[in-house]
């Protein structure tokens, strides 16, 4: 009965497995009789439940000057899923005492107010978690009339503007705008406390132990190993055969070269380290974690941001968090820049994660995501592990 129970339940996860190359193989080939052929931009998808890679492709090309195809070692943009990253750093330097997240953010060293507004209301009452949660009232006042600037701005740079601010949009922690300046102020306060650079402090304390020994941040002059470029088409409408697309990545988008809010060069094989070490507590400690990872700040209904403005959807510090009915708790993110479309999620209940990198942007997100839930709900993937195991 036991045998035949998992047997079952084997073909069950194999059937969705296959459902899953399926609705992949449909978004990505160019073959017009139904046959696999990838000969444009596509992406790396991998599925994990528990340890366990149940699920690990890639489609398509990473780069048409080298014909390079895309697999699990390819390394994409994550842009704005680096967020989380910046976040850990900041979170672990709470659990060290260095830093309390829910001080205000002239606490945190006097070595950043220079970058600051003068301290006075509204802008003394900015905790360092509302910069995580997207709800400090900060406006996303970055200059954009110079080309240059827009394309090749640093951290520091970026920031530039925020010592001259006069008001905010919202009173801090009362709602939902998703920027990416305030992340960007993380990078300064990483500096600030560690005494280290920043890229530094998180090879050496974030990345290697999570065992990211490869994953780096951008540079203009790097050379990224199995690295996939971003790629956009002026047809999106068009039939995969005919479309034709051209680089959209440094150089032709804007804040390109930002690393605190989005400038993450990894793999999904790369990245599935990086949600064993959160899971198990290697990096920050469970508390920390779980404030992380719960509902902080309403993204539901907000007015001021339409970013992942959904139903029964929250931001906690670096993750998005949604429970839709029917459906386990997910923390998850997204990533968006030049060409590249990142998805990353987990189901802590389920301890099931799903990553979809793509080097492309004209497909809806959304529309796949749905099918990849019902999937991998209807194989019984979404259920505890203990339960799925009787």
């Amino acid at each position: 009965m036991v045998s035949c129970g998992k047997k079952a339940n084997k073909d069950k996860v194999a059937v969705a497995m296959d459902e899953i190359d399926s609705l992949f193989t449909a978004h990505y080939s160019v073959d017009g009789n139904g046959n696999p052929k990838f000969t444009n931009p596509g992406g790396a998808v991998l599925i994990m439940k528990g340890d366990s890679i149940l699920f690990d492709k890639g489609y398509g090309i990473a780069n048409y000057e080298d014909s390079s195809k895309i697999d699990g070692n390819t390394f994409f943009n994550i842009a704005s899923c680096s967020k989380q990253f910046s976040a850990v750093a900041i979170l672990k330097m709470d659990d060290q005492k260095l830093i309390d997240i829910h001080k205000s953010i002239y606490d945190v060293s006097p070595k950043v107010l220079p970058y600051l507004p003068p301290k006075k209301a509204p802008f003394s009452e900015i905790t360092v978690a509302n910069l995580m949660s997207h709800s400090s009232g900060i406006p996303d006042a970055r200059p954009r009339d110079d080309r240059e600037f827009v394309l090749k701005a640093t951290d520091m740079q970026s920031i530039e503007y925020m010592k001259n601010l006069d008001s905010l949009h919202f009173q801090p922690g009362t709602q939902y705008e998703y920027i990416n300046p305030t992340f960007q102020l993380l990078y300064l306060f990483i500096e600030k406390i560690s005494g280290l650079p920043f890229e530094q402090y998180m090879h050496d304390n974030i990345f290697v132990p999570a065992g990211m020994d490869s994953t780096v941040y951008f540079e203009p002059d790097r050379k990224i190993p199995h690295m996939a470029h971003g790629y956009v088409t002026d047809t999106p409408d068009a039939k995969e055969g005919t479309k034709k697309f051209h680089e959209y990545d440094y150089g032709e988008e804007s804040f390109f070269a930002t690393k605190a809010d989005g400038g993450i060069y990894t793999s999904t094989h790369q990245f599935i380290k990086w949600i064993k070490a959160l899971r198990d507590n290697k990096i920050i400690s469970a508390k920390m974690k779980s404030e992380a990872q719960s509902p902080v700040t309403k993204v539901t209904g907000s007015k001021y941001c339409d970013y992942q403005n959904r139903p029964n959807t929250y931001y906690g510090y670096g993750w998005f968090i949604e429970q839709q009915p029917g459906f386990p708790l997910k923390v998850y993110h997204t990533g968006d820049n030049g060409g590249f479309q990142i998805y990353e999620a987990f189901f802590p209940g389920a301890n099931l994660t799903v990553l979809v990198f793509e080097n492309r942007n004209d497909h809806d997100r959304w529309n796949m995501v749905t099918d990849l839930d019902k999937i991998l709900k209807k194989a019984g993937l979404m259920e505890p592990e203990n339960k799925l195991k009787k």
